[in-house]
Parts: C-alpha cells; sequence; structure tokens
C-alpha cells in the first residue's frame, strides 16, 4: 500500500473477499492486486465476480509458489499477468506503473 500510495495512486486494502468485492463496486477501480488465497473466498472466484461486474478491470494475480495450476485457470478468467510469492516489489510495481500508464486518476484496489 505505501509503495503504491507513494507512486499517487489511491489504494484500498482488503482483509477479506466479501470486503474486496465491496471495493470493487463502490470505487471501480482501474487495476486490482488479487492474492489467490484470501480469507472467505477462493481467488478465482474472486476474479469471476469481479470480470462479471466489469471485465475492464485489470487483475493481476498473485501466487504462491505451487499453484501453478491455478494460474492458467486464472488468465483464462482474465487475469492479465501472475507474480509469485515471494516476489520482488519494484517488479510489481513497474509492472502496475505499465499497465495504467495512460489511464488518468488510476486508483487499485489489494487484497490481502
Amino acid at each position: 500500500m505505501e509503495v503504491f500510495s507513494n507512486e499517487g495512486y489511491d489504494t484500498y486494502q482488503a482483509s477479506n473477499g466479501k470486503l474486496a468485492l465491496e471495493i470493487v463496486r463502490n470505487v471501480t477501480p482501474d487495476l486490482v492486486l488479487l492474492d489467490m488465497k484470501i480469507p472467505g473466498m477462493d481467488g478465482l472466484d474472486i476474479l469471476k465476480h469481479i470480470k462479471s461486474m466489469n471485465p475492464a478491470i485489470k487483475v493481476i494475480m498473485m501466487t504462491a509458489y505451487g499453484e501453478l495450476d491455478m494460474i492458467k485457470e486464472a488468465t483464462d478468467l482474465g487475469a492479465i499477468m501472475h507474480f509469485t510469492k515471494p516476489f520482488d516489489i519494484d517488479e510489481l510495481r513497474m509492472a502496475v506503473n505499465n499497465q495504467l500508464r495512460n489511464q488518468p486518476n488510476s486508483g487499485f484496489a489489494v487484497g490481502s
């Protein structure tokens, strides 16, 4: 959150799947960083809900090593890329900046 706030983005953090979907519904972020494992819901289910609400929302998945079988399904559901934990925060920062570069007033929700 601190890194992306310092980049000038409006950031939101959700501690569970229900809150993540509520944020997406109320804020309509340009990009969501979504953990594959989030309390209350499966990351793939959250991704499906996000894409049904607004297919234009970009989603970057964060996954633990060993969940790579789920990455193909996430990509099929519309995730634009994924990062395997532990990941380099600077690489994630650059990926987010590249995705949002030409969008004014970009914001995103962060699931944790």
